[in-house]
């Protein structure tokens, strides 16, 4: 098997603990929401998602319908845009700081510096993930990512979306690896001919399915051939350690 070209990492679950985006986000942009219909519907944002909750929910109170969502965790492409702009004001306040899990800004970065390409798939909004990765505990890992792609190109448990995306990248599907939790993501990414590893992660619980399995981002480089994140052990135990990428 060829090493893939391009990493496509889901987020919550998979560089993110799902607690933050459950315990954290999703209680902050609750508290925000009132205030933000209230204050700023003209926005175009804001004023374009109120637009696509009427449509979806005709004659429903949008802040009602927003919340029911969110009670629902239902992945609705207005609730998720209104969210990000809450989260944006919490996140240049400094109120909010995206969390990682330790091992994800070093294989990154490692693998950046090799020459692979790297891109975030999330059904959060492409601002959220920008915001997220942006706002990190490990600084601004943006400028690593040369896409944040989100449900506008379609569900991720539909394989067509996967099809899409490799086509919009402009790589073959087998070049391309997908890392997420959720077994039928990766299912969905494997109907497209992508390669596949599930991150099963001791703190989110999560089950090991059907795909290559990898308890964190230094196992996934082992079983794909990628760049080696952690540094190489010394000869010299007293002798400052240099990074292998």
């Amino acid at each position: 098997m060829q090493p893939p070209i391009l990493v496509v990492t889901d987020i919550e679950g998979t560089t993110t603990p799902i607690s933050f985006v459950h315990r954290v986000l999703f209680p902050f942009a609750r508290d925000a929401l009132p205030a933000l219909l209230a204050r700023r519907d003209a926005d175009p944002a804001v004023a374009d998602a109120l637009d696509a909750v009427e449509r979806l929910s005709p004659g429903r109170d949008p802040l009602a319908q927003l919340l029911a969502w969110m009670d629902a965790d239902a992945k609705v492409t207005p609730l998720k845009t209104l969210q990000g702009i809450a989260w944006r004001d919490g996140y240049e306040s400094g109120r909010l700081v995206g969390a990682l899990y330790p091992d994800v800004a070093p294989a990154l970065r490692a693998w950046h510096r090799a020459g692979l390409r790297l891109a975030a798939y999330s059904s959060g909004s492409e601002d959220a993930q920008r915001l997220i990765f942006g706002h990190s505990v490990a600084g601004n890992l943006c400028p690593l990512f040369e896409a944040f792609l989100d449900t506008r190109i379609g569900a991720k448990r539909e394989p067509a979306s996967y099809a899409g995306l490799v086509r919009q990248q402009g790589v073959a599907p087998e070049q391309a690896l997908f890392l997420s939790d959720s077994e039928a993501e990766l299912d969905a990414a494997a109907q497209s001919g992508l390669l596949a590893c599930q991150l099963v992660r001791a703190a989110d619980g999560t089950r090991p399915g059907r795909h290559p399995v990898a308890e964190d981002f230094p196992a996934v480089a082992a079983l794909f051939g990628l760049p080696d994140p952690l540094p190489p052990p010394l000869d010299n135990p007293g002798a400052a350690a240099n990074p292998r990428a």
